[in-house]
């Protein structure tokens, strides 16, 4: 079992950038892959981002590609998600994930674990 604990949202203006984090405990973090996810009021949960368990590996979601970063610090047991060029639209509550296996995917029923949440709110 892992838990996680997001940090970093807060209030931004459009083009602005924010950084976000995932902090980990429990069970070993390097054994799982991370992904981030966020959840917009009235909308389903979406991917936004993904990484492998040593790093080398990453996804992002077209909406997202060339402006967000996500990176980890397995000694640190730390997800990161860098988000420069900050749009209204990607106001949402942002969740950090975890699963336990070597495939970075996308999906969210192939999460085992799962954060609080953070909220990220960008003003035009």
């Amino acid at each position: 079992q892992v838990q996680l604990v997001e940090s970093g949202g807060g209030l931004a203006q459009a083009g602005a950038s924010l950084k976000l984090s995932c902090a980990a405990s429990g069970r070993t973090f390097s054994i799982y892959a991370m992904g981030w996810f966020r959840q917009a009021p009235g909308k389903e949960r979406e991917f936004v981002a993904a990484i492998s368990r040593g790093g080398g590996n990453t996804d992002y979601a077209d909406s997202v590609k060339g402006r967000f970063t996500i990176s980890r610090d397995n000694a640190k047991n730390t997800v990161y998600l860098q988000m420069n060029s900050l749009k209204p639209e990607d106001t949402a509550v942002y969740y950090c994930a975890a699963r336990s296996g070597v495939v970075v995917t996308t999906t969210v029923r192939e999460y085992d674990h799962w954060g609080q949440g953070t909220q990220v709110i960008v003003s035009s």
